[in-house]
């Protein structure tokens, strides 16, 4: 058996003078392994060589003086023992580590007033940052956030999650859905449920409580955008467009919602370099669309073909706005693009309420009367309404644009929309 316990107080402050005197480090052997490694600073550290499956390994034991000779002794003989009993050092100090690091991540999130991990908040916190954010638009994963905030960690954030039971989860609901807030409540609900996935793929929690009130909630009404689709009153409405007497850009912004079909938030972010006149197109970037961030950007721009009333009302809009970036500025900055509120303010200008007609609308007045009054093939309206194809399957195949038969529909449309206002 190998000689142990060779060292002595007095002969590591000798060496610690030489050491210090040399200006030269050196190395204390104590036995079985343990070493201090002398500093010319006046310091040691304490070392234990071990082997394990044939390699050998260093495990750190701490500072002299501070950790003395006995103490640097009685861990290597506890560290010497779990090596007996199978224990890997190199892994129990990482563990030991990250268990440090667990313990500062706690004290600071409690200094900061924070739920620690584990809760429902901390879980719910990390997903967001790591699951939804990259996955949806910077404006959604503020929202769902903000709810998330405001409407369930007050009542479940230091919760752990995995004792959060479905009543519980439910009564927190019950609160928003009081307010008569359906759509609301159900996703919220839908967020909770993502957050409780999330949570059992990491280990949080063993199940996710949310899949058992599906039926618990009040149903959402339906209720669809309000839209003209009657050709006598569509008539009206675009005379009454036709006879806007305020701000000249909003008229245009009036008139090329009804002939281009774009979404209300497509239409205001539209700049004049996506319009070429010569080819008599629009060509809206991926990144505009109503889509998923993946396919914002890897998808194909939104070609919109422009007819020749779109191009007349485009050319007579150029003076006035052509010298800044969008088509319909804000009216307080050249820099922003129009309101989301301003066709929709318009719209109640001409005596036409929020359940008469909205912006959005517009696209609801196009699908129908095109399909009804037209006899436009569906799958081409719905290419131009860019409207995703149903299937995933399909949307990864089917890579159809009807870039032909579209531009023959939108003049027919621009044309169908005089014949109706005259």
């Amino acid at each position: 058996m190998p000689a142990t316990d060779l060292l002595s107080d007095r002969a590591i402050q000798a060496a610690i003078k030489a050491a210090v005197s040399a200006g030269k480090a050196r190395k204390l052997s104590d036995g079985a392994g343990l070493v201090l490694d002398v500093r010319p600073t006046g310091s040691g550290w304490w070392r234990l060589r071990y082997w394990r499956d044939g390699k050998e390994g260093m495990l750190s034991l701490g500072t002299y003086p501070e950790v003395t000779l006995k103490v640097a002794r009685q861990k290597r003989d506890e560290a010497r023992s779990a090596m007996a009993n199978g224990v890997d050092l190199s892994e129990r100090r990482k563990q030991e580590k990250a268990d440090r690091q667990k313990q500062r991540e706690v004290a600071s999130l409690e200094a900061a007033g924070l739920p620690g991990p584990g809760t429902f908040e901390y879980v719910a916190r990390e997903w967001l940052v790591i699951k939804h954010q990259p996955g949806v638009s910077p404006g959604h994963a503020a929202t769902t956030q903000k709810r998330l905030e405001k409407m369930v960690f007050p009542w479940l954030g230091r919760r752990p999650i995995g004792e959060i039971e479905p009543p519980e989860l439910l009564a927190c609901l019950r609160k928003i859905e009081a307010r008569g807030a359906l759509e609301t409540t159900h996703r919220v609900k839908d967020a909770c449920s993502q957050v409780f996935r999330y949570g059992v793929s990491i280990g949080a929690c063993a199940r996710n409580p949310a899949a058992d009130l599906r039926e618990a909630l009040k149903p959402v009404p339906v209720r669809h955008f309000a839209a003209i689709v009657d050709p006598k009153d569509a008539a009206k409405l675009l005379r009454d467009i036709h006879e806007y007497k305020g701000n000249p850009i909003t008229r245009a912004a009036l008139r090329l919602s009804a002939l281009l079909l774009l979404r209300p938030g497509e239409l205001r972010h539209l700049e004049w370099q996506w319009i070429d006149f010569e080819a008599k197109t629009v060509v809206v970037p991926s990144e505009v669309m109503k889509r998923r961030i993946n396919e914002k950007v890897n998808g194909n721009p939104h070609v919109v073909p422009l007819a020749n009333q779109s191009l007349a009302v485009l050319k007579d809009l150029q003076p006035l706005t052509c010298h800044g970036r969008f088509v319909f500025p804000s009216l307080l900055s050249k820099e922003k693009c129009m309101s989301d509120n301003t066709v929709r303010s318009a719209l109640r200008r001409l005596g036409y309420s929020n359940d008469d007609m909205t912006a959005h609308g517009f696209r609801a007045m196009a699908r129908t009367m095109l399909a009804e009054q037209l006899n436009v093939q569906p799958e081409v309206i719905e290419a131009q309404l860019a409207h995703a194809v149903s299937d995933p399957l399909g949307r990864a195949y089917n890579r159809t644009q009807y870039l032909t038969q579209r531009t023959s529909m939108m003049q027919v449309w621009a044309d169908y929309l005089d014949k109706l206002m005259a």
